[in-house]
């Protein structure tokens, strides 16, 4: 090692040791000018990157280098940019992971999702064919339930707009707003009572105990979550699969109440 490195090096942990034990700040500050352009390198490897500006990764970046400068003990006898390297590429990974969701989405949801991803994308070439529920969640070694909720995650890592072209009727071009189905004003006009009371028989008992806590309980969903110990999400396709099933019992008891208007609506 040249004389001129060996003096650096010895600059550097200086600056360590000020920055440590003294909790100087501008040893610190020296830091941050002396390492900042290998954070601007480490951001540059990102720069384009699902549109996101460079000014915003450096900044990542930057929060990274501070990171590893606060928690570099140079008595280990590694070299600073080695330890500092992989804390600014972990937080700039760790920042579009977190921001590259259309919705928010549970840090666990999002891990399930992109290990339902990549199973998809391998069974797929093994397979000739998009694999099933079950043929992912054999393949994961876990629940057909857990395959479910990571596809539904994974959903939310890329929006759609309602004004993008769907399809065409009489010749007309249609947005996926003018298709998007609406609550039948009629559900909320039958008697509860009396419609809740016959469909339950057909609903399992989550199902029910789930009804129960969001509309007599008035639990928020993350709530009910909590109280019958599961994600929020399948608290939500819960709720969707028993008010579509309470749905369909109320429209055929509807019907069979008023057949002339069921035969000409």
């Amino acid at each position: 090692m040249s004389t001129a490195a060996v003096g650096r090096e010895r600059a550097t942990r200086g600056l360590f040791e000020r920055w440590q034990r003294d909790k100087d700040p501008r040893a610190r500050e020296c830091l941050v000018e002396r390492y900042l352009p290998l954070a601007g390198k480490l951001a540059a490897r990102y720069r384009g990157r699902a549109g996101e500006p460079f000014d915003d990764l450096l900044q990542v970046a930057s929060l990274g280098l501070l990171k590893a400068i606060d928690r570099f003990d140079p008595d280990r006898g590694t070299a600073f940019s080695s330890f500092a390297v992989p804390t600014i590429l972990g937080e700039l990974k760790r920042y579009f992971r977190d921001t590259g969701w259309s919705a928010h989405v549970p840090r666990d949801a999002q891990e399930l999702a992109l290990k339902v991803q990549k199973a998809e994308q391998a069974t797929s070439s093994r397979l000739g064919r998009s694999p099933t529920a079950d043929e992912l969640a054999l393949y994961m070694e876990v629940s057909v339930e857990q395959v479910l909720d990571g596809l539904e995650a994974a959903a939310a890592h890329h929006a759609t707009s309602l004004e993008v072209p769907n399809d065409e009727l009489d010749g007309e071009p249609r947005s996926l707003s003018d298709v998007l189905g609406e609550d039948d004003p009629r559900f909320e006009q039958i008697d509860a009572s009396l419609t809740i009371a016959s469909a339950e028989r057909g609903l399992s008992e989550r199902e029910q105990r789930v009804l129960e806590l969001r509309f007599s309980g008035e639990l928020t969903q993350s709530g009910i979550a909590k109280r019958i110990g599961v994600s929020q999400m399948q608290v939500s396709r819960i709720l969707r699969g028993a008010l579509a099933h309470l749905r369909k019992l109320a429209l055929a008891e509807n019907d069979a109440h008023h057949p002339a208007h069921s035969r000409t609506g």
